[in-house]
């Protein structure tokens, strides 16, 4: 072979190899999302109006614990004045937001604000919450991007003793990332021993040891999510 076709072959070659380093760049491996990427979808309009509806429930103030309130508005009842450092309401707060966005939860009269969240978890499991239109989540992840979606979606954690208080908020939308969620748990508004507009998951729970577990894998919390028939904006 002459030196000039061995420099000919050389040059093919190394075209060849040129050519595929080039494709290996450029396919190269996926890139991982940004470390602030939303882990659940972006609000939509829809969940704009769910957190409206949260932002002006004045759960801030009302709701109160240690206090007899009106389910429905968190109003100290005037019938039954005072109260005692164990009344408190996650329960009628949840159902007086299911009830402004025309969602029925168990409530009063049906069932006592006593021990009501644990006998929503009970309603929400079983086929009358079901036939009611409301379904099941698997993950904190559904749970947030229902949120997201404008779905009026609970967070729930049912007393192992039925004799003592679970434990039910709402969730709100929130664009966090992954690790947030993973560390918190999704966002969401509830009255309780600690009352928020707006909180996270493994705050609002924390009074309950194993409802909520980082990772929200193994925690006893349960999600279920209705949809809503937001009123058409003008």
């Amino acid at each position: 072979m002459t030196f000039q076709a061995i420099l000919t072959k050389s040059a093919r070659a190394a075209g060849v190899a040129l050519a595929l380093g080039l494709a290996v760049s450029v396919a190269g491996p996926a890139r991982a999302e940004p470390s602030n990427t939303p882990c659940c979808g972006p609000v939509t309009q829809a969940g704009q109006r769910l957190a409206a509806l949260l932002d002006s429930s004045g759960v801030d103030h009302l709701w109160r614990r240690a206090t007899h309130i009106v389910w429905q508005t968190g109003e100290p009842d005037p019938a039954r004045p005072g109260g005692t450092k164990h009344n408190t309401h996650c329960s009628a707060y949840a159902a007086a937001m299911a009830e402004r966005a025309g969602i029925y939860l168990l409530r009063p009269p049906e069932h006592s604000q006593s021990l009501l969240a644990n006998a929503q978890m009970a309603w929400l499991q079983g086929e009358t919450g079901r036939a009611d239109g409301w379904q099941p989540l698997a993950t904190p992840r559904d749970a947030q991007a229902a949120a997201n979606r404008g779905e009026f979606v609970v967070a729930v954690f049912q007393n192992p003793d039925p004799h003592r208080p679970g434990h039910i908020a709402v969730l709100r939308p929130s664009e966090k990332t992954q690790a947030e969620l993973d560390r918190d748990g999704p966002q969401e508004a509830q009255a309780g021993s600690n009352n928020a507009v707006s909180t996270v998951v493994a705050a609002g729970f924390r009074h309950h040891p194993g409802a909520w577990e980082q990772g929200g894998e193994g925690g006893a919390i349960r999600y279920f999510a209705h949809p809503v028939a937001w009123p058409a904006t003008r």
